[in-house]
């Protein structure tokens, strides 16, 4: 069997990363990203829980997340997985499209995405890099997305309301050590309603999203070479172990991993 391995590369001045790797027994945490992120299984599969259903990658199959789009993952069979992913910023793909399907299959966009990302790991001349992501960018655009429809009126109200106040109270205070009475406060409603209608606009717990919220700060703070020791404590996580566990079951790589993988970009 294969030993799991993981490679990891982020841009210095735009909001893009990519990672490489193959896993067997490593099983995501059901997360979300603040980019779109698309992957490509490059052999074997891997299976995941997206907007309400399971769906498995297979290889040369393409995964196209949206924005804050709740997902976990894990093998498919005990021979694991080998894939490419990579998180592109919602202000580089115009227009803020919506992708209906989390798996395509589409060789043109495979082939696309490939190249983008041997380009990105492989650190080719930052122009290059560039016109590679407007390219690929432009094709998944075109081929696999939807344009969002205008909500009605009635999403606004009533559950949406609430779930949108309590993930505003947890933006402005994710380091805090909020209570569900917090939220209920905030929000206007029962900390029972509080749950309900955040677990069904936003795909998780709140727990669990202000769980995410101080990672994605973590991982800030750890790129811009803060120590990874002091960035734990910081960002309200027990210790720096207790940071690397989490660390690893959202991201797939270690704290240490990913600020050595911004030196090589």
């Amino acid at each position: 069997m294969t030993p799991e391995w993981a490679r990891y590369w982020r841009a210095r001045q735009q909001p893009v990363e990519a990672m490489h790797a193959h896993f067997t027994e490593h099983v995501y945490h059901r997360h979300s990203h603040e980019t779109y992120s698309f992957g490509v299984t490059d052999d074997g599969a891997q299976t995941f829980r997206c907007r309400g259903g399971r769906h498995t990658s297979a290889t040369g199959m393409i995964m196209a997340f949206n924005p804050d789009d709740p997902h976990d993952g894990h093998a498919a069979t005990e021979l694991g997985f080998t894939y490419r992913m990579v998180h592109i910023g919602p202000e580089l793909v115009p227009g803020m499209p919506l992708f209906a399907e989390p798996v395509v299959d589409d060789p043109v966009l495979a082939g696309a995405l490939r190249a983008l990302h041997a380009a990105l790991l492989g650190n080719a001349p930052a122009l290059r890099r560039d016109e590679l992501l407007d390219a690929t960018v432009a094709a998944i655009v075109r081929r696999a997305s939807t344009r969002p429809a205008s909500p009605p009126v009635e999403s606004l109200r009533g559950g949406a309301m609430i779930a949108e106040r309590v993930r505003r109270r947890l933006h402005e205070g994710f380091l805090d050590d909020l209570t569900a009475e917090d939220l209920a406060a905030a929000a206007g409603g029962s900390r029972f309603a509080v749950y309900r209608a955040f677990q069904a606009r936003y795909g998780m717990a709140p727990s669990d999203y202000q769980r995410q919220l101080r990672l994605r700060e973590a991982r800030r703070r750890i790129a811009a070479g803060r120590p990874i020791g002091e960035v734990a404590g910081e960002t309200g996580f027990a210790d720096q172990s207790h940071l690397t566990r989490w660390f690893g079951r959202y991201f797939g790589i270690t704290p240490r991993a990913y600020q050595e993988a911004g030196k090589r970009s």
